[in-house]
């Protein structure tokens, strides 16, 4: 495929596709193409219908899965290729909605005690109070963190939009310790990998948070999505607008948003229930 891939490729960097997306993309097509070993222009509706099989029946793959193969399938037919036949009827699978599992803010700080290191401290705590995500995380840069405003610049999140979000004192005490403590200083990369001249790897990042929850005795699966969470729905428990809290986690709708009011602990105490009102006596 490889006349194709590369105009697949073209196509999706016009598109401002990020590299991540690329990626995921070119490989979900690579696997279509492997399980038929034929062009892509050779194949059918009936071909990609039958590979969702595959990928439902023998792979077992998740709903979430299966819809990034979709969304891939639909860009190269649609896109790329151009077929005349509909894509629409490359189906996505119906997601069931669940609702987010988040920790106790005792959990919380079990988890930043549990380890040593004040670096992965660092980590840990940003991810927390600010609601950013891994990847976020990682592509954080010193010039990003504003201590006369107390704001901290998330460029180019999810979406591609600039956010910014509070920087609460505590953090600020904690990354001016974790400053102190490096030798060499970092010098573009809050938190940078190997080399000072990388930002750390997000599956570093995840590594860490696990690790802390193991070393913490923390029964939840922890992750750090779970932390998002955990800030979005503490917030909420504390009163700040949801609109608000929209804005600081870069969600794109407020729907997104509004599942953490399934998960506030004060909403649901604050909920009047109808039993309530029944005079049994």
């Amino acid at each position: 495929m490889g006349a194709i891939k590369e105009k697949m490729k073209r196509d999706m960097e016009i598109r401002g596709l990020s590299k991540r997306t690329q990626e995921t993309y070119l490989g979900c097509a690579r696997l279509f193409v492997k399980y038929f070993m034929k062009s892509p222009d050779a194949l059918t509706l009936e071909d990609v219908h039958d590979f969702q099989l595959h990928l439902i029946r023998e792979r077992k793959i998740a709903e979430s899965t299966f819809n990034v193969y979709s969304k891939a399938l639909k860009f190269l037919y649609g896109v790329t290729l151009k077929q005349d036949w509909n894509i629409e009827q490359i189906p996505y699978h119906r997601r069931g909605k669940k609702l987010p599992m988040v920790l106790t803010r005792e959990e919380v700080v079990k988890l930043y005690k549990a380890i040593p290191n004040i670096k992965h401290k660092a980590m840990i705590l940003t991810l927390y109070s600010t609601g950013m995500r891994a990847s976020e995380l990682a592509h954080l840069k010193i010039s990003d963190i504003d201590s006369e405003r107390m704001l901290i610049r998330i460029g180019q999140g999810k979406n591609r939009k600039d956010r910014y979000v509070r920087l609460p004192a505590k953090l600020l005490s904690i990354l001016r310790l974790y400053w102190l403590a490096q030798n060499p200083k970092p010098k573009t990369w809050l938190f940078p990998g190997y080399s000072e001249f990388q930002p750390i790897n997000r599956n570093t990042v995840r590594i860490t948070v696990t690790k802390a929850k193991e070393a913490a005795g923390i029964q939840k699966p922890v992750t750090t999505h779970m932390l998002r969470h955990s800030f979005a729905t503490h917030m909420l428990e504390d009163g700040v607008d949801i609109r608000k809290i929209q804005l600081m986690l870069g969600h794109r709708s407020l729907r997104t948003t509004a599942k953490y009011l399934h998960v506030a602990s004060n909403y649901l105490r604050e909920a009047k229930n109808p039993l309530d009102t029944l005079d049994l006596k």
